[in-house]
Protein backbone atom coordinates (compact mmCIF):
# COMPACT_ATOMS: atom_id res chain seq x y z
CA UNK A 1 0.00 0.00 0.00
CA UNK A 2 1.23 3.49 -0.85
CA UNK A 3 -0.09 7.01 -0.46
CA UNK A 4 -0.85 9.20 -3.45
CA UNK A 5 -2.13 12.73 -2.75
CA UNK A 6 -3.34 11.54 0.64
CA UNK A 7 -5.23 8.57 -0.84
CA UNK A 8 -4.21 5.09 0.24
CA UNK A 9 -3.31 3.16 -2.87
CA UNK A 10 -3.55 -0.61 -3.51
CA UNK A 11 -3.41 -2.89 -6.51
CA UNK A 12 -6.77 -4.46 -5.69
CA UNK A 13 -9.67 -3.38 -3.48
CA UNK A 14 -12.19 -6.11 -2.63
CA UNK A 15 -15.61 -5.00 -1.42
CA UNK A 16 -17.12 -7.60 0.93
CA UNK A 17 -15.66 -10.44 2.97
CA UNK A 18 -17.64 -13.58 2.13
CA UNK A 19 -16.24 -16.70 0.49
CA UNK A 20 -16.02 -15.17 -2.98
CA UNK A 21 -14.48 -11.91 -1.79
CA UNK A 22 -11.83 -13.61 0.34
CA UNK A 23 -11.02 -16.20 -2.32
CA UNK A 24 -10.31 -13.34 -4.72
CA UNK A 25 -8.31 -11.49 -2.08
CA UNK A 26 -6.28 -14.60 -1.22
CA UNK A 27 -5.47 -15.33 -4.87
CA UNK A 28 -4.46 -11.71 -5.43
CA UNK A 29 -2.30 -11.56 -2.30
CA UNK A 30 -0.59 -14.85 -3.16
CA UNK A 31 0.20 -13.41 -6.60
CA UNK A 32 2.06 -10.54 -4.94
CA UNK A 33 -0.55 -7.83 -5.37
CA UNK A 34 -1.28 -5.35 -2.58
CA UNK A 35 -4.83 -6.04 -1.43
CA UNK A 36 -7.40 -4.24 0.70
CA UNK A 37 -10.59 -5.99 1.81
CA UNK A 38 -13.30 -3.59 3.00
CA UNK A 39 -16.18 -4.97 5.07
CA UNK A 40 -19.24 -2.93 6.03
CA UNK A 41 -19.81 -4.61 9.42
CA UNK A 42 -17.62 -5.36 12.42
CA UNK A 43 -17.22 -9.04 11.47
CA UNK A 44 -16.02 -10.80 8.32
CA UNK A 45 -17.70 -13.65 6.50
CA UNK A 46 -21.26 -12.47 5.96
CA UNK A 47 -23.73 -15.21 5.08
CA UNK A 48 -20.80 -17.44 4.01
CA UNK A 49 -19.78 -17.71 7.68
CA UNK A 50 -23.27 -19.00 8.52
CA UNK A 51 -23.14 -21.64 5.78
CA UNK A 52 -22.06 -25.24 5.92
CA UNK A 53 -19.08 -24.24 3.80
CA UNK A 54 -19.92 -26.60 0.96
CA UNK A 55 -18.29 -25.55 -2.31
CA UNK A 56 -19.64 -26.83 -5.63
CA UNK A 57 -16.31 -26.95 -7.49
CA UNK A 58 -16.49 -29.90 -9.90
CA UNK A 59 -13.62 -31.94 -11.28
CA UNK A 60 -11.00 -31.09 -8.70
CA UNK A 61 -8.24 -33.11 -7.06
CA UNK A 62 -10.35 -33.33 -3.88
CA UNK A 63 -13.06 -35.39 -5.57
CA UNK A 64 -10.36 -37.46 -7.26
CA UNK A 65 -8.76 -38.21 -3.86
CA UNK A 66 -12.15 -39.28 -2.54
CA UNK A 67 -12.60 -41.68 -5.46
CA UNK A 68 -16.06 -40.44 -6.40
CA UNK A 69 -17.31 -40.50 -10.02
CA UNK A 70 -17.02 -36.74 -10.51
CA UNK A 71 -15.42 -35.02 -13.49
CA UNK A 72 -15.59 -31.76 -15.38
CA UNK A 73 -17.36 -33.63 -18.17
CA UNK A 74 -20.05 -35.08 -15.89
CA UNK A 75 -20.60 -31.63 -14.37
CA UNK A 76 -20.94 -30.20 -17.89
CA UNK A 77 -23.56 -32.86 -18.67
CA UNK A 78 -25.41 -32.13 -15.43
CA UNK A 79 -25.49 -28.37 -15.95
CA UNK A 80 -26.55 -28.80 -19.59
CA UNK A 81 -29.53 -30.82 -18.36
CA UNK A 82 -30.72 -28.41 -15.66
CA UNK A 83 -29.75 -24.83 -16.56
CA UNK A 84 -32.21 -22.56 -18.37
CA UNK A 85 -30.72 -20.65 -21.33
CA UNK A 86 -27.29 -20.20 -19.71
CA UNK A 87 -24.37 -18.08 -20.89
CA UNK A 88 -22.32 -20.92 -22.39
CA UNK A 89 -19.01 -19.04 -22.20
CA UNK A 90 -19.48 -18.34 -18.49
CA UNK A 91 -20.49 -21.93 -17.75
CA UNK A 92 -17.37 -23.17 -19.56
CA UNK A 93 -15.19 -20.66 -17.72
CA UNK A 94 -16.62 -21.89 -14.41
CA UNK A 95 -16.06 -25.56 -15.30
CA UNK A 96 -12.53 -24.97 -16.56
CA UNK A 97 -11.37 -22.86 -13.62
CA UNK A 98 -13.00 -24.73 -10.71
CA UNK A 99 -10.32 -27.48 -10.55
CA UNK A 100 -7.54 -24.95 -11.18
CA UNK A 101 -8.73 -22.81 -8.29
CA UNK A 102 -8.95 -25.77 -5.90
CA UNK A 103 -5.41 -26.82 -6.84
CA UNK A 104 -4.14 -23.27 -6.36
CA UNK A 105 -5.82 -22.91 -2.97
CA UNK A 106 -4.68 -26.33 -1.74
CA UNK A 107 -1.11 -25.49 -2.76
CA UNK A 108 -1.21 -23.12 0.20
CA UNK A 109 -0.35 -24.84 3.48
CA UNK A 110 -3.24 -23.02 5.17
CA UNK A 111 -6.02 -24.45 2.99
CA UNK A 112 -7.27 -28.02 2.92
CA UNK A 113 -10.51 -29.43 1.49
CA UNK A 114 -12.36 -32.73 1.85
CA UNK A 115 -15.28 -34.32 0.00
CA UNK A 116 -18.65 -33.78 1.68
CA UNK A 117 -21.42 -36.37 1.09
CA UNK A 118 -24.52 -34.26 0.31
CA UNK A 119 -26.78 -35.07 -2.68
CA UNK A 120 -27.12 -32.70 -5.59
CA UNK A 121 -30.48 -31.09 -6.13
CA UNK A 122 -31.67 -32.53 -9.45
CA UNK A 123 -32.08 -36.07 -10.74
CA UNK A 124 -30.40 -35.41 -14.07
CA UNK A 125 -27.66 -36.91 -16.26
CA UNK A 126 -24.21 -36.23 -14.83
CA UNK A 127 -25.37 -36.17 -11.23
CA UNK A 128 -22.89 -37.76 -8.80
CA UNK A 129 -24.34 -40.13 -6.16
CA UNK A 130 -24.12 -38.32 -2.78
CA UNK A 131 -22.86 -35.23 -4.57
CA UNK A 132 -19.53 -33.73 -5.61
CA UNK A 133 -19.38 -30.86 -3.11
CA UNK A 134 -16.24 -30.23 -1.08
CA UNK A 135 -15.64 -28.25 2.11
CA UNK A 136 -12.65 -26.96 4.06
CA UNK A 137 -11.47 -29.12 6.94
CA UNK A 138 -11.95 -27.85 10.50
CA UNK A 139 -9.45 -25.47 12.05
CA UNK A 140 -8.88 -24.41 15.66
CA UNK A 141 -9.19 -20.72 16.54
CA UNK A 142 -5.74 -20.87 18.16
CA UNK A 143 -4.16 -21.81 14.82
CA UNK A 144 -5.23 -18.49 13.28
CA UNK A 145 -3.60 -15.06 13.36
CA UNK A 146 -5.20 -13.15 16.24
CA UNK A 147 -6.61 -10.45 13.97
CA UNK A 148 -8.41 -13.13 11.93
CA UNK A 149 -9.60 -15.19 14.91
CA UNK A 150 -11.24 -12.11 16.40
CA UNK A 151 -13.01 -11.10 13.17
CA UNK A 152 -14.74 -14.27 11.92
CA UNK A 153 -18.51 -13.93 12.28
CA UNK A 154 -19.91 -16.58 14.68
CA UNK A 155 -22.33 -19.31 13.52
CA UNK A 156 -25.85 -18.01 12.97
CA UNK A 157 -27.37 -19.43 16.15
CA UNK A 158 -24.64 -17.79 18.25
CA UNK A 159 -24.42 -14.57 16.23
CA UNK A 160 -28.14 -13.89 16.52
CA UNK A 161 -27.91 -14.46 20.27
CA UNK A 162 -24.92 -12.12 20.58
CA UNK A 163 -22.60 -14.96 21.60
CA UNK A 164 -18.99 -15.47 20.45
CA UNK A 165 -17.90 -18.18 18.03
CA UNK A 166 -16.63 -21.62 18.97
CA UNK A 167 -13.01 -22.70 19.35
CA UNK A 168 -13.30 -25.18 16.49
CA UNK A 169 -14.26 -23.53 13.23
CA UNK A 170 -15.99 -25.78 10.72
CA UNK A 171 -17.80 -25.34 7.42
CA UNK A 172 -18.23 -21.73 6.37
CA UNK A 173 -16.40 -20.56 9.49
CA UNK A 174 -13.33 -22.52 8.44
CA UNK A 175 -13.55 -21.30 4.85
CA UNK A 176 -13.63 -17.64 5.90
CA UNK A 177 -10.92 -18.10 8.55
CA UNK A 178 -8.53 -19.98 6.25
CA UNK A 179 -8.89 -17.55 3.34
CA UNK A 180 -8.58 -14.50 5.61
CA UNK A 181 -5.47 -15.96 7.23
CA UNK A 182 -3.85 -16.30 3.80
CA UNK A 183 -4.74 -12.69 2.94
CA UNK A 184 -3.21 -11.38 6.17
CA UNK A 185 -0.13 -13.60 5.99
CA UNK A 186 0.59 -12.40 2.44
CA UNK A 187 0.45 -8.76 3.50
CA UNK A 188 -3.14 -7.96 2.59
CA UNK A 189 -5.26 -5.71 4.78
CA UNK A 190 -8.77 -6.38 6.06
CA UNK A 191 -10.70 -3.36 7.34
CA UNK A 192 -14.08 -3.68 9.04
CA UNK A 193 -16.81 -1.17 9.91
CA UNK A 194 -16.13 0.46 6.54
CA UNK A 195 -19.25 0.74 4.34
CA UNK A 196 -18.51 1.57 0.71
CA UNK A 197 -20.46 4.60 -0.48
CA UNK A 198 -19.36 4.78 -4.10
CA UNK A 199 -16.89 3.89 -6.84
CA UNK A 200 -14.14 6.23 -8.03
CA UNK A 201 -13.42 6.75 -11.73
CA UNK A 202 -10.90 8.69 -13.79
CA UNK A 203 -11.74 10.87 -16.77
CA UNK A 204 -11.66 7.85 -19.11
CA UNK A 205 -14.38 6.09 -17.14
CA UNK A 206 -12.06 3.54 -15.61
CA UNK A 207 -12.87 2.49 -12.04
CA UNK A 208 -9.88 3.49 -9.91
CA UNK A 209 -11.00 2.82 -6.35
CA UNK A 210 -13.77 3.13 -3.79
CA UNK A 211 -15.21 5.76 -1.52
CA UNK A 212 -16.10 4.66 2.00
CA UNK A 213 -17.33 6.14 5.26
CA UNK A 214 -15.58 6.04 8.62
CA UNK A 215 -16.83 7.52 11.93
CA UNK A 216 -14.37 10.36 11.29
CA UNK A 217 -15.70 11.04 7.81
CA UNK A 218 -15.34 9.94 4.19
CA UNK A 219 -12.19 8.23 2.89
CA UNK A 220 -11.09 6.92 -0.50
CA UNK A 221 -8.90 3.98 -1.48
CA UNK A 222 -7.25 3.66 -4.85
CA UNK A 223 -7.11 0.40 -6.80
CA UNK A 224 -4.63 0.46 -9.67
CA UNK A 225 -5.52 -3.00 -11.01
CA UNK A 226 -9.20 -3.14 -10.20
CA UNK A 227 -12.08 -3.18 -7.74
CA UNK A 228 -13.81 -6.51 -7.08
CA UNK A 229 -17.38 -6.08 -5.81
CA UNK A 230 -18.27 -9.28 -3.95
CA UNK A 231 -20.44 -7.85 -1.19
CA UNK A 232 -23.49 -10.08 -1.37
CA UNK A 233 -26.85 -9.12 -2.76
CA UNK A 234 -29.60 -6.76 -1.61
CA UNK A 235 -31.65 -9.17 0.49
CA UNK A 236 -31.36 -6.76 3.44
CA UNK A 237 -33.02 -3.90 1.52
CA UNK A 238 -36.83 -4.13 1.45
CA UNK A 239 -37.24 -1.37 -1.13
CA UNK A 240 -34.86 -3.05 -3.58
CA UNK A 241 -36.49 -6.44 -2.94
CA UNK A 242 -39.84 -4.97 -3.93
CA UNK A 243 -38.38 -3.09 -6.89
CA UNK A 244 -36.87 -6.27 -8.33
CA UNK A 245 -39.72 -8.64 -7.43
CA UNK A 246 -37.95 -10.70 -4.76
CA UNK A 247 -40.55 -12.51 -2.64
CA UNK A 248 -40.03 -12.88 1.09
CA UNK A 249 -39.02 -10.22 3.57
CA UNK A 250 -35.93 -8.57 5.04
CA UNK A 251 -36.86 -10.06 8.42
CA UNK A 252 -36.76 -13.60 7.02
CA UNK A 253 -33.46 -13.55 5.13
CA UNK A 254 -30.47 -15.52 6.41
CA UNK A 255 -28.09 -12.61 5.77
CA UNK A 256 -26.63 -11.18 8.99
CA UNK A 257 -28.61 -8.22 10.25
CA UNK A 258 -27.58 -4.90 8.77
CA UNK A 259 -25.73 -6.45 5.83
CA UNK A 260 -26.32 -6.89 2.10
CA UNK A 261 -28.35 -3.80 1.35
CA UNK A 262 -27.12 -3.41 -2.21
CA UNK A 263 -25.16 -0.12 -2.20
CA UNK A 264 -22.16 -1.50 -4.17
CA UNK A 265 -24.52 -2.88 -6.83
CA UNK A 266 -26.32 0.44 -7.05
CA UNK A 267 -22.99 2.30 -7.28
CA UNK A 268 -22.00 0.21 -10.29
CA UNK A 269 -25.38 0.73 -11.95
CA UNK A 270 -24.88 4.48 -11.50
CA UNK A 271 -21.70 4.11 -13.60
CA UNK A 272 -23.67 2.44 -16.38
CA UNK A 273 -23.36 -1.22 -15.40
CA UNK A 274 -25.96 -3.63 -16.74
CA UNK A 275 -27.90 -5.68 -14.22
CA UNK A 276 -30.01 -8.82 -14.43
CA UNK A 277 -32.45 -9.55 -11.60
CA UNK A 278 -34.39 -12.34 -13.28
CA UNK A 279 -32.89 -15.18 -11.20
CA UNK A 280 -34.43 -13.56 -8.09
CA UNK A 281 -32.89 -15.46 -5.16
CA UNK A 282 -31.59 -18.59 -3.42
CA UNK A 283 -34.64 -19.66 -1.40
CA UNK A 284 -35.49 -21.95 1.50
CA UNK A 285 -38.40 -22.64 3.85
CA UNK A 286 -37.85 -20.54 6.97
CA UNK A 287 -38.94 -21.50 10.46
CA UNK A 288 -40.46 -18.30 11.84
CA UNK A 289 -39.22 -17.19 15.26
CA UNK A 290 -40.93 -15.16 17.98
CA UNK A 291 -38.87 -12.11 16.97
CA UNK A 292 -40.12 -12.38 13.37
CA UNK A 293 -36.89 -13.73 11.89
CA UNK A 294 -36.66 -16.88 9.79
CA UNK A 295 -34.36 -19.90 10.03
CA UNK A 296 -32.95 -21.86 7.12
CA UNK A 297 -34.59 -25.29 7.44
CA UNK A 298 -33.88 -28.54 5.61
CA UNK A 299 -33.84 -32.28 6.18
CA UNK A 300 -37.44 -32.88 7.25
CA UNK A 301 -37.52 -36.34 8.86
CA UNK A 302 -41.27 -36.56 9.40
CA UNK A 303 -44.30 -34.28 9.35
CA UNK A 304 -45.97 -32.45 6.47
CA UNK A 305 -46.30 -28.86 5.25
CA UNK A 306 -49.76 -27.38 4.64
CA UNK A 307 -50.98 -24.07 3.28
CA UNK A 308 -53.74 -21.79 4.58
CA UNK A 309 -56.27 -24.21 3.13
CA UNK A 310 -54.87 -27.12 5.18
CA UNK A 311 -53.49 -28.86 2.06
CA UNK A 312 -50.03 -30.12 1.10
CA UNK A 313 -48.63 -28.45 -2.00
CA UNK A 314 -45.16 -29.99 -2.55
CA UNK A 315 -42.76 -32.72 -1.52
CA UNK A 316 -41.48 -31.51 1.85
CA UNK A 317 -38.16 -33.27 1.25
CA UNK A 318 -37.35 -31.30 -1.90
CA UNK A 319 -34.01 -29.48 -1.90
CA UNK A 320 -34.60 -26.23 -0.02
CA UNK A 321 -34.43 -23.82 -2.96
CA UNK A 322 -36.86 -25.94 -4.95
CA UNK A 323 -39.27 -26.07 -1.99
CA UNK A 324 -38.88 -22.33 -1.46
CA UNK A 325 -39.86 -21.73 -5.08
CA UNK A 326 -42.97 -23.88 -4.55
CA UNK A 327 -43.75 -21.76 -1.52
CA UNK A 328 -43.09 -18.35 -3.06
CA UNK A 329 -46.27 -16.47 -4.01
CA UNK A 330 -44.49 -14.54 -6.75
CA UNK A 331 -43.87 -17.77 -8.65
CA UNK A 332 -47.25 -19.50 -8.42
CA UNK A 333 -49.75 -16.70 -7.81
CA UNK A 334 -51.00 -18.32 -4.60
CA UNK A 335 -50.32 -16.30 -1.44
CA UNK A 336 -51.86 -19.03 0.76
CA UNK A 337 -48.40 -20.57 1.21
CA UNK A 338 -46.73 -17.78 3.17
CA UNK A 339 -47.06 -18.50 5.96
CA UNK A 340 -47.35 -22.27 5.81
CA UNK A 341 -47.75 -24.60 8.77
CA UNK A 342 -45.51 -27.59 9.30
CA UNK A 343 -47.55 -30.23 11.09
CA UNK A 344 -45.74 -32.90 13.12
CA UNK A 345 -46.40 -35.25 16.00
CA UNK A 346 -44.63 -35.93 19.29
CA UNK A 347 -42.42 -38.82 18.19
CA UNK A 348 -39.34 -36.64 18.72
CA UNK A 349 -40.52 -35.34 22.07
CA UNK A 350 -41.85 -32.04 20.79
CA UNK A 351 -38.69 -31.08 18.88
CA UNK A 352 -38.91 -30.07 15.24
CA UNK A 353 -38.18 -33.18 13.10
CA UNK A 354 -35.88 -31.20 10.82
CA UNK A 355 -32.63 -29.22 10.82
CA UNK A 356 -33.36 -25.56 11.52
CA UNK A 357 -30.49 -23.11 11.92
CA UNK A 358 -31.31 -21.95 14.54
CA UNK A 359 -34.31 -23.91 15.85
CA UNK A 360 -34.90 -21.91 19.01
CA UNK A 361 -36.50 -23.18 22.20
CA UNK A 362 -39.81 -25.04 21.65
CA UNK A 363 -41.16 -23.49 24.87
CA UNK A 364 -40.45 -19.99 23.53
CA UNK A 365 -42.14 -20.86 20.23
CA UNK A 366 -45.20 -22.23 21.99
CA UNK A 367 -45.44 -19.17 24.24
CA UNK A 368 -45.22 -16.84 21.24
CA UNK A 369 -47.61 -18.81 19.02
CA UNK A 370 -45.06 -19.49 16.28
CA UNK A 371 -45.66 -23.12 17.31
CA UNK A 372 -48.99 -24.53 18.42
CA UNK A 373 -49.64 -27.73 20.37
CA UNK A 374 -52.95 -29.63 20.53
CA UNK A 375 -54.21 -33.03 21.66
CA UNK A 376 -56.11 -33.64 18.41
CA UNK A 377 -55.74 -32.63 14.78
CA UNK A 378 -59.15 -30.95 14.98
CA UNK A 379 -57.95 -28.74 17.80
CA UNK A 380 -54.72 -28.06 15.94
CA UNK A 381 -56.61 -26.98 12.82
CA UNK A 382 -58.72 -24.61 14.90
CA UNK A 383 -55.63 -23.15 16.59
CA UNK A 384 -53.84 -22.37 13.31
CA UNK A 385 -56.96 -21.24 11.47
CA UNK A 386 -57.16 -23.82 8.68
CA UNK A 387 -60.30 -25.81 7.75
CA UNK A 388 -60.63 -28.78 10.11
CA UNK A 389 -61.88 -31.26 7.53
CA UNK A 390 -59.11 -30.30 5.12
CA UNK A 391 -56.31 -30.77 7.65
CA UNK A 392 -57.63 -34.07 9.04
CA UNK A 393 -58.17 -35.51 5.56
CA UNK A 394 -54.74 -34.27 4.42
CA UNK A 395 -53.02 -35.97 7.37
CA UNK A 396 -55.10 -39.12 6.88
CA UNK A 397 -54.13 -39.27 3.21
CA UNK A 398 -50.46 -38.65 4.07
CA UNK A 399 -50.51 -41.41 6.69
CA UNK A 400 -51.91 -43.75 4.06
CA UNK A 401 -48.92 -42.98 1.84
CA UNK A 402 -46.66 -43.82 4.79
CA UNK A 403 -48.30 -47.25 5.01
CA UNK A 404 -47.88 -48.04 1.31
CA UNK A 405 -44.50 -46.34 1.02
CA UNK A 406 -45.62 -44.28 -1.99
CA UNK A 407 -46.50 -40.58 -1.98
CA UNK A 408 -49.03 -40.51 -4.83
CA UNK A 409 -49.30 -36.73 -4.66
CA UNK A 410 -45.71 -35.45 -4.67
CA UNK A 411 -43.36 -38.46 -4.83
CA UNK A 412 -41.66 -37.85 -1.48
CA UNK A 413 -38.91 -40.39 -0.92
CA UNK A 414 -38.30 -41.26 -4.57
CA UNK A 415 -35.08 -39.24 -4.89
CA UNK A 416 -31.77 -39.78 -3.04
CA UNK A 417 -31.99 -36.23 -1.67
CA UNK A 418 -35.36 -37.03 -0.05
CA UNK A 419 -33.98 -39.96 1.90
CA UNK A 420 -30.57 -38.49 2.78
CA UNK A 421 -31.77 -36.99 6.08
CA UNK A 422 -34.68 -39.37 6.71
CA UNK A 423 -34.65 -42.21 9.20
CA UNK A 424 -38.12 -43.68 8.99
CA UNK A 425 -38.66 -47.39 9.58
CA UNK A 426 -41.55 -47.97 7.16
CA UNK A 427 -41.44 -49.05 3.51
CA UNK A 428 -40.27 -45.54 2.53
CA UNK A 429 -37.90 -44.01 5.07
CA UNK A 430 -38.90 -40.49 4.00
CA UNK A 431 -42.53 -41.21 4.90
CA UNK A 432 -43.28 -41.47 8.62
CA UNK A 433 -46.91 -41.20 9.80
CA UNK A 434 -48.14 -38.22 11.79
CA UNK A 435 -50.20 -40.10 14.39
CA UNK A 436 -48.74 -39.67 17.87
CA UNK A 437 -50.52 -37.06 19.99
CA UNK A 438 -50.00 -34.38 21.04
CA UNK A 439 -49.69 -32.71 17.65
CA UNK A 440 -47.74 -29.58 16.73
CA UNK A 441 -47.74 -26.99 13.98
CA UNK A 442 -44.80 -24.65 13.35
CA UNK A 443 -45.24 -21.48 11.27
CA UNK A 444 -43.02 -21.26 8.19
CA UNK A 445 -42.20 -18.27 6.00
CA UNK A 446 -40.17 -17.86 2.81
CA UNK A 447 -36.53 -17.36 3.77
CA UNK A 448 -33.55 -16.89 1.46
CA UNK A 449 -29.80 -17.36 1.47
CA UNK A 450 -29.51 -14.17 -0.53
CA UNK A 451 -30.69 -12.54 -3.72
CA UNK A 452 -29.05 -13.82 -6.89
CA UNK A 453 -29.71 -11.00 -9.31
CA UNK A 454 -27.03 -8.39 -9.78
CA UNK A 455 -24.37 -6.97 -12.07
CA UNK A 456 -23.91 -8.57 -15.47
CA UNK A 457 -20.39 -9.93 -15.87
CA UNK A 458 -18.46 -11.82 -18.52
CA UNK A 459 -16.41 -14.99 -18.20
CA UNK A 460 -13.52 -12.97 -16.73
CA UNK A 461 -15.71 -11.44 -14.01
CA UNK A 462 -15.63 -8.02 -15.69
CA UNK A 463 -18.73 -5.88 -15.14
CA UNK A 464 -20.45 -5.11 -18.43
CA UNK A 465 -22.44 -2.15 -19.70
CA UNK A 466 -25.78 -2.54 -21.44
CA UNK A 467 -23.98 -2.60 -24.83
CA UNK A 468 -21.81 -5.54 -23.72
CA UNK A 469 -18.61 -3.55 -23.31
CA UNK A 470 -16.65 -3.92 -20.06
CA UNK A 471 -16.29 -1.13 -17.52
CA UNK A 472 -12.49 -0.98 -17.12
CA UNK A 473 -11.26 -1.73 -13.62
CA UNK A 474 -14.58 -3.06 -12.31
CA UNK A 475 -15.27 -6.72 -11.50
CA UNK A 476 -18.04 -8.52 -9.61
CA UNK A 477 -18.70 -11.89 -8.06
CA UNK A 478 -20.82 -13.55 -5.38
CA UNK A 479 -24.41 -12.35 -5.08
CA UNK A 480 -23.31 -8.91 -6.25
CA UNK A 481 -23.26 -10.44 -9.76
CA UNK A 482 -26.05 -12.15 -11.66
CA UNK A 483 -25.63 -15.89 -11.12
CA UNK A 484 -24.02 -18.07 -13.80
CA UNK A 485 -26.67 -20.64 -12.86
CA UNK A 486 -29.63 -18.33 -13.48
CA UNK A 487 -32.70 -19.35 -11.46
CA UNK A 488 -31.33 -22.87 -10.87
CA UNK A 489 -29.53 -24.09 -7.70
CA UNK A 490 -27.51 -27.10 -8.91
CA UNK A 491 -26.29 -28.50 -5.60
CA UNK A 492 -24.76 -27.82 -2.19
CA UNK A 493 -22.23 -25.01 -2.37
CA UNK A 494 -23.23 -23.66 -5.78
CA UNK A 495 -23.37 -20.06 -4.48
CA UNK A 496 -19.94 -20.29 -2.81
CA UNK A 497 -18.32 -22.27 -5.61
CA UNK A 498 -19.39 -19.86 -8.35
CA UNK A 499 -18.52 -16.83 -6.19
CA UNK A 500 -15.00 -18.14 -5.59
CA UNK A 501 -14.38 -19.10 -9.23
CA UNK A 502 -15.42 -15.76 -10.72
CA UNK A 503 -13.55 -13.80 -8.04
CA UNK A 504 -10.44 -15.76 -8.93
CA UNK A 505 -11.00 -15.25 -12.67
CA UNK A 506 -11.38 -11.52 -12.01
CA UNK A 507 -7.99 -11.44 -10.31
CA UNK A 508 -6.49 -13.44 -13.17
CA UNK A 509 -7.77 -10.75 -15.53
CA UNK A 510 -6.32 -7.99 -13.34
CA UNK A 511 -2.97 -9.76 -13.47
CA UNK A 512 -3.16 -9.67 -17.26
Amino acid sequence: MEMQDGQQQYDVVVVGSGGGALAGAAVAARAGLSVLVVEKTAMIGGTSAYSGGACWLPGSQVQQRAGIPDSTESARTYLAAILQDPDAAKVEAFLAHAPELVAELEADEGIDFEWLPFPEYYDAPGRVPFGRSIQPTNIKRGELPAEVADLVRPPVERDRAGEPGRNTLSGGQSLIARLAAVVVREGGEIRTNLPVTGLLTDDTGRVTGVAAMTPEGPVTFGASRGVLVAAGGFEGNQALREQHGVPGDVAWTMAPQGTNTGEPIEAAITLGAAADFSAVGWFCPGLEHPDGSGSFTLGFRSGLMVDAHGRRYANECLPYDRFGREMAPAFDGDDARVPSWFVFDSREGGRLPAIAMPEGDPADHLAAGTWVQADTLEQLADAIGVPTDALTSTVERFNGFCETGKDDDFGRGEDEYDTFFAGGTGPNKALTPCDQAPFYAARFVLSDLGTKGGLVTDSAGRVLREDGSAIPGLYASSNSAASVFGPVYPGPGAPLGSAMVFASLAVRDMLG
